[in-house]
């Protein structure tokens, strides 16, 4: 009977919870939030782990560095969190790494100490030396003055910047250029005014093989110089490929790795070939490739001398079976066809013309099938002698002679024969008058004739009337050199003038009238 009443009282009270509402339940922070940092130390750009628990599940959690709010993360269903972070900018020293979460209006932190340590990082970490590169510094003492940067090869190191300034963030960079040196991983240093360099963490670059060449293009047989960087100390076997033949070989670095050679470019019709190098220890893939653009070009052989000579004209990097025109000082020479390779060899004799520098070119033809490129011109430059020919000496008429034995005389002038390569022609000069220009020739010539092919000349102008006359003469050669004149040589015509040759003509007749008249008056008396 007991038992019935305390059953009614428990059914009475089971009634009487479920027609009461729900009331809520306060949280609370039972157990303190804790974080970890792994690592707790580090550069200024590293990554950091930060493990955490925290009150409540799934609550979102703010993460704080150096009192700047940075990222946030959610808690999963036991309160705990795991978030990667990247260390912003700060100077050297701790700074504090501080989670925090809001629940029911409650703040709960926790708070923990990063370090920061002074690092270098270096961008791109890796090429060929004399790589341009720019190196940056995190982590340093606030306004500090950074005093060396080092770059450490065998046997030594070498001093790359000075005096660099360093913002409030502890933060600085630079532009430098990797020096000469051979391969591997070169470390990288730098200390400043607060900073010792054991505190620093070092960068590390790793030279690698590399080539450069003068130029990225010519024509074949030109002379090429290739340069080469981070080969093995004195690596020997060092051989240019050029389109995978070798065109030079056994070179030899020095003892950084560096080494510098010279090489003809090849017979190769015209286009774009690949120039790389290798080495005894050096893989032409770790080297890499260069473009080298082969393009028409004339050589010419010799490349100075005089007129009619026989010049060659040898072409190289023309396309292949093609016409080419061959011109000298825009006439044209010769005419050739290059062959598979794109080369032809002519030859022709250097015509005359001024002397110094010609011109010789060399132009494709159009080709009526449109294969070819019409009015591709190379040049080459032929340097006609200069060298003046030696001065002709008057021999006829000589000095003071007479010409003719009446009033007026047609004289043969002639002079010394001169010797010169280039041919010569000679040019003469009559004056009635001995005055001269500074070079030699008169100031006033009655007759004056150029080009004249041998060593003597007789005036198409007519007989030279009675009187004192002079002349010079002069050679030119093909290359249109000139001697000087020669010696002014004076010479006389007749031996009297027209009138008074008239005039004895009329006393002669006169004188054989009164004779002749004589004779008769005489005969007369005689009979």
């Amino acid at each position: 009977m007991k038992l019935l009443p305390r059953l009614l009282v428990l059914l009475l009270l089971c009634l009487i919870a479920i027609t009461l509402p729900a009331l809520p339940v306060q949280a609370v922070c039972i157990t303190p939030p804790s974080i970890t940092l792994t690592p707790n130390w580090g550069v200024p750009g590293d990554s950091v782990t930060i493990d955490g628990e925290h009150c409540g599940e799934n609550q979102w959690v703010d993460i704080h560095y150096a009192g700047t709010w940075i990222e946030e993360v959610r808690t999963n269903g036991l309160g705990r969190f795991e978030i990667t972070i990247t260390i912003p900018e700060s100077p050297r020293g701790k700074h504090d790494v501080l989670v925090a979460a809001k629940i029911n209006n409650e703040i709960y932190e926790a708070v923990t100490d990063f370090t920061v340590w002074p690092g270098l990082t270096i961008s791109p970490e890796r090429g060929p030396a004399g790589t341009a590169v720019t190196l940056t510094g995190r982590g340093f003492a606030q306004n500090e003055t950074i005093l060396d940067v080092r770059y450490y090869v065998s046997g030594g190191y070498l001093t790359l910047a000075e005096a660099i300034p360093v913002d409030a963030d502890g933060s600085w960079e630079t532009t430098l250029q990797i020096p000469a040196s051979a391969r591997g991983e070169r470390k990288i240093d730098a200390w400043g005014t607060h900073t010792i360099r054991a505190a620093v963490r070092h960068a590390v670059f790793e030279v690698t093989p590399g080539i450069s060449i003068g130029a990225s293009s010519g024509s074949a047989g030109q002379s090429i110089t290739m340069k080469g960087s981070g080969f093995a100390p004195s690596e020997m076997g060092i051989r240019i490929l050029f389109d995978g033949r070798a065109v030079r070989m056994d070179i030899t670095a020095n003892a950084q790795g560096n080494w510098q050679a010279s090489f003809e470019v090849p017979e190769k019709p015209k286009g774009t070939y690949i120039v790389t190098a290798e080495g005894e220890s050096t893989w032409r893939g770790d080297v890499g490739e260069l473009s080298f653009e082969i393009g028409p070009g004339i050589i010419m052989s010799p490349t100075e001398g005089h007129v009619g000579m026989e010049l060659t004209v040898s072409g190289r990097g023309f396309a292949a079976n093609q016409d080419v025109v061959i011109t000298y000082e825009d006439a044209q020479v010769q005419t050739a066809r290059t062959d598979e390779e794109g080369s032809f060899d002519v030859s022709f004799s250097a015509p005359e013309g001024p002397h110094g520098e010609r011109t010789v070119k060399a132009k494709v033809a159009t080709d009526p099938n449109g294969t070819a490129e019409p009015g591709t011109n190379v040049s080459a430059i032929f340097t006609m002698e200069s060298d003046p020919p030696p001065v002709p000496k008057a021999v006829s008429p000589a000095a003071r002679t007479r010409v003719g034995l009446l009033y007026k005389a047609t004289p043969t002038f002639q002079w010394s024969e001169v010797d010169d390569a280039s041919q010569v022609y000679y040019s003469l000069q009559i004056a009635a008058s001995a005055e001269v220009t500074p070079a030699g020739a008169f100031l006033d010539p009655m007759v004056s004739e150029e080009g004249l092919p041998g060593t003597s000349y007789t005036p198409e102008t007519g007989p030279l009337p009675y009187g004192r006359y002079y002349w010079v003469v002069r050679a030119v050669d093909g290359a249109e050199n000139q001697s000087g004149w020669s010696e002014v040589y004076s010479f006389r015509v007749g031996l009297l003038p027209r009138w008074a040759f008239i005039a004895a003509i009329v006393v002669i007749a006169l004188l054989a009238l009164v004779l002749i008249r004589l004779l008769i008056i005489r005969r007369t008396y005689y009979y």
